[in-house]
């Protein structure tokens, strides 16, 4: 049964009134891929009367009425994505479909809908406890770079008007929150829950922890942003990291170190609540919500990421400790899957932030927390690293040996460096058999070592290595299969020549990509300082940006030198950098002189998106 969406529904159920009413500017998915409904389930589990309140209309006050003054308060968030994310391109262009909302009709949540909701709610209920979680209200927990408006903004905490944020997974302090809300206390006590951002008056400042530099400091000096930026970063680590200061006028933010992550048998709870695993019937005559497709019959094995690229926010969410269900769960939940009147014998993916992250990436984590300013994968393994994926095959190997299942795939990121360290390559092998639908996704993203420094990834070399063994793998299996590499154009540290060398790359490989992402700068990552501050908040060495619109096109032009479309952009492109030995006809070049582009025409028509076996 889904949780009452309607007031008629709370009467249904014979309730009187709701505890908490949920806001989210996704449609209503109970689904576990789906914060909304892992967060409204565990609170039903701990007894409490939950409605979800999904889209509502903020320009009136109608839906925020409908279910009265909750008796203990709100949980807001934008849903599964940053609002402004889901409304806009890297190019700042406003999108045209919703995955998120029904019938992918764009407009049914509104920009920065966090602030918007809250605002809305403070209006209409005065001092009712409003507490912000998700994506949204977690990446912009402090004074934040927001590339829309393209300056600084306060902690979300302050411009929603909310009382707390619960930030990264938000399990077992929402059950916190609500049990001392329960109970009597009010919001303005609960200050010391772990996962948790609150603000004070100044005087009131926690003497110990960390602080940051203030909101007003980081307006002015890009310096000290980037001296913010590591200061947040380094300290999420729930074993080591330090309760974060940072002040904002007359108010102190304060956030609490992070939640433990959930324990084995936590997340097996989690995981075995009654999810409806659908989109709400209500959206039905909309033409349902079509986020769910990639994650119907997809099961989430792990949390974190110590991979930690620099331009991914997952590290700042949900940390880098790897946590994971037991294999008894998972096989429950693959079971389940299969009893499914639409299952059509294909798993979509056993995956989670990255595929092939079972265990910590060392022991000595286990005390310590992870290493501080270090990363386990890149620019190369820590010597520490100890790769296996033993546990994961067993798992893998019993959901495909299950009646009805014909196929098990894994779509989630696959960790490539980490699959060379592993000593076995029994997964590898079985990668290549049993779980590749044709072609696989990978991210090398660039090949210049100096931008893979900076976005905190492996040097091509690993993905070199890589991409010879599976080829070999796959001719070993008699499968003709391709990889499809992820390309990232213009992020920081990316010059014009790197570009070009990246092109030069992809033609020698012959790889001919389709679709290029320019790097976009999302709240709370170490590349988005990077690319408003020209520093690296790591090393304070400045760092070149691609910020003007040409630059970026230059860039994501080479990655396409094959497209007639493209050819002026990339003359121009080769000449700036001096590369003129790539405009001619022998096969090291990249496009031919002017006066033949009818021969280029004729000639690049045929190019595959992805990387085959080379005869």
């Amino acid at each position: 049964m889904f949780l009452p969406i309607t007031a008629e529904e709370v009467k249904e159920r014979g309730w009187d009134e709701v505890d908490f009413v949920y806001v989210t500017g996704d449609a209503y998915v109970d689904h576990p891929s789906f914060g909304a409904a892992i967060i409204t389930r565990v609170m039903e589990a701990e007894g409490y009367r939950v409605a979800v309140l999904a889209q509502p209309d903020w320009r009136k006050n109608d839906d925020f009425l409908r279910f009265g003054r909750p008796k203990l308060g709100f949980m807001v968030s934008s849903g599964n994505i940053d609002s402004m994310v889901a409304h806009y391109t890297a190019a700042k262009k406003r999108r045209s479909q919703d995955a998120y909302s029904p019938g992918k009709v764009m407009g049914l949540r509104p920009d920065r809908a966090v602030i918007v909701y809250c605002n809305k709610i403070r209006e209409l209920y005065g001092d009712i406890p409003i507490i912000i979680g998700g994506l949204e209200a977690s990446l912009r927990r402090f004074a934040h770079y927001d590339y829309w408006d393209d300056k600084i903004r306060r902690s979300i905490l302050f411009d929603s008007q909310a009382d707390l944020i619960s930030y990264g997974m938000g399990e077992n302090q929402t059950i916190e929150i609500c049990r001392r809300l329960s109970n009597g206390e009010p919001i303005s006590s609960i200050t010391d829950v772990r996962g948790t951002v609150y603000s004070c008056d100044v005087h009131d400042t926690p003497l110990y922890g960390a602080e940051c530099p203030s909101f007003e400091n980081v307006c002015k000096s890009k310096k000290e942003y980037a001296v913010s930026c590591r200061i947040q970063q380094d300290e999420q680590d729930h074993i080591r990291g330090k309760l974060i200061k940072q002040r904002h006028g007359n108010r102190m933010l304060v956030q609490n170190p992070p939640m433990p992550p959930l324990t084995q048998e936590e997340m097996d709870w989690v995981y075995s609540l009654p999810y409806e695993r659908a989109y709400h019937p209500v959206y039905e005559k909309s033409g349902g919500v079509p986020a769910i497709e990639e994650v119907e019959f997809s099961i989430t094995h792990n949390r974190g990421c110590f991979g930690a690229c620099n331009f991914c926010s997952i590290a700042f969410h949900q940390g880098r400790f790897i946590t994971t269900r037991s294999k008894e769960s998972i096989v429950r939940e693959a079971k389940l899957l299969t009893e499914k009147p639409n299952f059509k014998g294909y798993i979509h993916d056993i995956g989670g932030p990255t595929a092939n992250f079972r265990n910590t990436s060392c022991l000595a984590q286990l005390e310590k927390g992870l290493c501080k300013g270090k990363k386990c994968l890149a620019p190369t393994p820590c010597k520490a690293l100890h790769a296996d994926h033993s546990e994961y095959l067993d798992i893998l190997r019993t959901v495909r040996s299950l009646p009805k299942v014909k196929k098990v795939f894994i779509r989630s990121g696959i960790r490539y460096d980490y699959m060379l360290k592993d000593p076995d390559d029994a997964f590898f092998r079985e990668l290549v058999k049993y779980h590749v639908s044709g072609q696989l996704k990978v991210a090398p993203e660039h090949c210049s070592a100096a931008v893979l420094d900076k976005m905190g990834k492996p040097h091509i070399e690993a993905y070199i290595e890589f991409s010879k063994k599976y080829f070999q793998l796959s001719d070993a299996v008699g499968k003709e299969q391709y990889l499809v590499p992820y390309l990232m154009s213009s992020h920081p540290g990316s010059t014009l020549k790197d570009a070009v060398e990246l092109a030069v790359f992809l033609k020698k490989r012959h790889i001919r990509p389709e679709q290029v992402q320019d790097f976009y700068p999302t709240p709370g990552t170490i590349s988005t300082c990077m690319f408003y501050t020209g520093l690296d908040p790591y090393t304070m060495e400045e760092v070149y940006v691609a910020k003007t619109p040409h630059d970026k096109a230059l860039q994501r032009a080479l990655l396409q030198y094959y497209d007639p479309k493209n050819r002026e952009l990339v003359e121009e492109a080769l000449r700036k950098s001096g590369r003129h030995d790539l405009i001619g006809y022998s096969e090291k070049c990249l496009i031919q002189p002017k006066r033949s582009s009818n021969n280029i025409n004729k000639r690049n028509t045929s190019g595959k998106r992805y990387e085959k076996k080379k005869k």
